[in-house]
């Protein structure tokens, strides 16, 4: 008999793929949970033949609810995430700790045996530039400003103290093919900051390898990264990105990138995930590849001679350039 698993996330990044990769391999019962948005059912609608949907918000107790039959598999990948974790820290709290916390309890009734796989984040280990070295056992930032950070420690804590079998997953910075809305946000991270990336569909992979390794990673938490071929700085990947892109040089002025306050780093024992699971499957130089074969010649052409005007309103996004212009004391110490 196929084991049944239930997905939540579908619709995202890592999500998606791990939808992609269960229909592909066909060797399990497929249920996900997921918002009756038009986008989502627009998304999911090739799907519906392999898979049980049911559309719900697992911010609300009762949706949760309709999840009556028992899985052998959760796979617990939805989350608010930056930058629009941002935009209101009840509503984050309410989905990335209430929810993950009402899921448990309902799994602990219906699903007893259930084995919990939960994603979290690099992001709790904080500001690692001067130690940019990353291991499990180092102390999270507890005590950040930061409230998508105290959501992903809030819920990671919540599933370490429930009845299931556990495990969870840190993820490093997980980059696509030009798949990426161009936020402010982007200019909060230091130029030096060290990264390790991985791919959604590397992610997605160890996710859903991790259904047959039961035993090696219950009750146990892994930094999951691409290892060290996936290894660069945030100002190196910009400068690459951009040049894929046609939009010339990193120039931008002085103080338009933070200085500090971020996250990221190398996750050192990333290893120890992938010599269990073997889900790896690209270099950061497939990752510039595969972003280079995704840009038409015709974009890129265009893209050229406006690159200055493109950067110019980059610029405008840019939080620290702004509190730096304003001499606003105290958003500058959070930048600089």
């Amino acid at each position: 008999m196929k084991k049944h698993v239930l997905l939540t996330g579908a619709s995202g990044g890592i999500g998606f793929e791990v939808l992609k990769q269960f229909i592909a391999l066909g060797t399990v019962k497929l249920t996900v949970i997921i918002r009756a948005s038009k986008k989502n059912k627009k998304k999911i609608l090739p799907f519906l033949k392999e898979v049980t949907v049911v559309y719900g918000d697992l911010s609300n107790r009762w949706d949760i609810a309709q999840l009556k039959t028992s899985f052998d598999t959760v796979i617990h990948l939805a989350a608010i995430i930056p930058p629009q974790a941002y935009l209101s820290s009840k509503r984050t709290h309410k989905v990335n700790v209430q929810a993950t916390d009402d899921l448990l309890r309902h799994l602990e009734d219906t699903s007893p045996k259930a084995f919990f796989m939960f994603s979290s984040s690099v992001a709790i280990y904080g500001d690692r530039l001067k130690t940019p070295k990353i291991r499990v056992g180092d102390p999270l930032h507890e005590d950040d400003e930061d409230f998508y950070v105290q959501s992903k420690i809030k819920a990671e804590k919540a599933v370490q103290k429930s009845k299931l079998q556990w495990t969870i997953f840190r993820l490093t910075a997980i980059l696509g093919v030009n798949n990426h809305k161009i936020t402010g946000l982007m200019f909060h991270m230091p130029l030096r900051t060290p990264m390790e990336i991985s791919t959604p569909s590397d992610a997605a992979r160890a996710f859903v390898y991790g259904l047959n390794y039961k035993s090696q990673l219950s009750k146990r938490i892994f930094n999951l990264g691409g290892g060290d071929s996936c290894r660069t700085t945030y100002e190196e990947l910009l400068k690459k990105t951009f040049k894929i892109n046609g939009l010339g040089m990193l120039s931008f002025p002085k103080k338009t990138f933070a200085e500090k306050n971020f996250h990221c780093g190398y996750m050192v024992d990333s290893d120890i995930l992938e010599d269990i699971l073997h889900f790896r499957r690209h270099t950061l130089a497939d990752y510039y590849r595969l972003n280079r074969e995704a840009v038409p010649a015709i974009r890129k052409f265009l893209t050229i001679p406006f690159k200055g005007l493109i950067k110019f309103f980059l610029r405008q996004m840019s939080e620290p350039l702004r509190a730096f212009k304003r001499n606003d004391k105290k958003e500058m110490k959070r930048f600089f």
